[in-house]
């Protein structure tokens, strides 16, 4: 799972995923597809957003449905500071 934080000229302002290795310190099972993963990556999101002094985005969810994986994400982003 990707999420990034994109700025109005296009360019990748913050990313996270399950691939990075701060995200995968945190599943101890390695798991990468799961509920747990997704929120996992919405907390990292957060907290480089607002080291990039980033509060407000727009969540696009790319045609996805608001529910399992893309919830966890958007919940743990907004729980972790992010306003949508």
């Amino acid at each position: 799972m990707y999420a990034q934080i994109i700025s109005p000229e296009n360019d990748t302002v913050v990313s996270a995923s399950t691939l990075q290795t701060e995200v995968k310190q945190a599943l101890k099972n390695g798991k990468t597809g799961n509920m747990k993963a997704a929120a996992i990556v919405g907390k990292v999101i957060a907290k480089k957003a607002k080291k990039a002094k980033i509060e407000i985005v727009a969540f696009d969810r790319s045609g996805f449905m608001f529910h399992g994986r893309v919830k966890a994400l958007a919940e743990a982003a907004r729980e972790n500071g992010l306003k949508f």
